[in-house]
């Protein structure tokens, strides 16, 4: 067996020194000499007044202090926190998706999926209840936190063994010291940082956002001058006829309790009791598809057009979304806009305004354990390809490779054995910038080590991941 283990490692060697360019290992996370500011992060007027901020569940106990959010970011991006290393809270939950996944359900650190849809998380501490989950079963946002930790599914560990690797990493006492005045690596602290590291997360910038400012403090103020005839029309549909602002009202376009939103005409997930789930802020919804607790619905004018005219009759229908003329305690008569095609597209121009493109790239959100790429120089530069994960690790039939681009570059994604021979070619040629995920079907191949290379004119990247069949 020693013998064996020998071999395949002196192939790994062989198949990296044969492939890659100098990549530094992403095992300390890069941070800022001065923290990042989260504590004091300036809203507009709009979304600092009453009828916003006191839906904030932020607890008097655990308010957001600049190296708390540092401890919550690395934390958040941290694969040690699963049992494999293979994934961490930002798997399910990416930034430039919003913090939500692009997938329908989530995989989990052995290839296993989530029961329902990742949540986004922009603006989560503006919902006064306090409550998270689709069926609000975790009463804190510091319950939360810990509970895909401990997940089958998820992460796979047990909280003993997370402080035990956490302890033996050199960085996190000094993260632990500077964030709450010891360097032990308890429960309370990680569940604390990790609370203050999702409340921080609020994207005021949008291109409605920047249409409020000077405005009246009214959420419904048409037209906006930044906007198109289409964008306007949707806005004023959304906050008049169409009703969405019954259920997503305010400047956050967001809820205050659970809804059973006639997905279904019988319950198929009780939810909350009885098909009713929690919805997040609809800010950012544009890149968070897909859509719904089970994401059974791919893009925005699915879900306009459910509202318009797909709601199906269920006895727990939200009285929002039910004719005044239904029976009580019987199948509801669910509501019909019949809006226009012109009205629909309009509905959906206008949730595209709710999207903060630089929350979505900025780096105090950001993946603090990013690879970097040595340069010919050896200065070490941020890295113009990022090899971000390969999930499940290891897996069965089929691998996800999560790749950023810095900037539209040609480049080679490519899987190989580990006598250097090529398997699977995913991607070749122009990308774009940004991060794609890639999808490996792994069929007919034998099990064993495999090493993903992407390789561009910004640097090289390698991953092994381990094929199972």
């Amino acid at each position: 067996m020693l013998r064996l283990f020998a071999l395949v490692a002196a192939a790994v060697a062989f198949v990296l020194t044969a492939f890659t360019a100098p990549i530094l290992p992403a095992e300390t996370p890069t941070l800022p000499a001065t923290p990042f500011n989260y504590a004091n992060i300036a809203l507009p007027q709009h979304l600092n007044v009453p009828p916003v901020q006191n839906t904030d569940n932020t607890p008097a106990e655990n308010p957001i202090t600049d190296a708390g959010a540092t401890l919550g970011r690395v934390l958040f991006y941290d694969t040690r926190l699963s049992a494999n290393q293979t994934v961490s809270c930002a798997t399910c939950h990416r930034q430039e998706q919003g913090f939500s996944d692009p997938g329908i359900l989530s995989i989990g650190f052995e290839g296993g999926e989530t029961g329902r849809h990742s949540m986004s998380l922009a603006f989560a501490r503006f919902y006064d209840n306090g409550r998270f989950f689709w069926d609000e079963r975790a009463e804190t946002l510091e319950e939360q936190v810990l509970m895909p930790i401990e997940d089958d599914i998820e992460m796979g560990m047990t909280l003993d063994d997370v402080r035990a690797r956490l302890e033996a990493t050199d960085f996190y006492a000094d993260l632990f010291a500077d964030a709450f005045g010891s360097p032990e690596v308890t429960d309370e602290g990680m569940s604390r940082a990790l609370s203050q590291f999702i409340r921080s997360m609020v994207a005021p910038n949008s291109k409605y956002d920047q249409g409020r400012i000077g405005q009246p403090l009214t959420p419904f103020t048409w037209p906006k001058d930044n906007f198109t005839d289409q964008e306007n029309l949707g806005l004023r549909l959304f906050y008049g006829d169409a009703e969405c602002a019954s259920c997503h009202f305010g400047d956050l376009q967001a809820t205050i309790e659970t809804f059973n939103n006639g997905l279904d005409a019988v319950t198929t997930d009780e939810g909350a009791g009885g098909g009713q789930f929690k919805s997040p802020s609809l800010r950012n919804i544009a890149v968070t598809a897909p859509y719904m607790h089970d994401g059974r619905f791919a893009t925005l004018e699915e879900v306009v057009d459910h509202y318009d005219r797909g709601i199906q009759p269920h006895t727990n229908l939200s009285h929002l979304l039910r004719r005044i003329d239904s029976p009580p305690g019987r199948p509801s008569v669910p509501l019909r806009l019949n809006l226009t095609d012109e009205e629909r597209a309009a509905l959906v121009a206008f949730l595209r305004t709710l999207t903060d493109e630089s929350f979505l790239a900025d780096e105090r959100w950001s993946d603090p354990f990013a690879e970097v790429v040595a340069g010919e120089d050896d200065a070490v530069q941020p890295a113009a390809v990022t090899l971000s994960a390969v999930y499940p690790n290891p897996f069965h039939d089929e691998a996800r490779v999560q790749v950023t681009f810095a900037q539209a570059t040609s480049a080679t994604v490519a899987v190989y054995d580990l006598m250097g021979r090529e398997v699977a070619l995913l991607a070749e040629g122009m990308q774009p910038a940004g991060t794609q995920t890639l999808r490996w079907a792994a069929a007919g191949l034998a099990s064993g080590v495999y090493l993903v290379r992407v390789q561009s004119a910004g640097g090289v990247a390698t991953r092994t991941v381990t094929l199972s069949q």
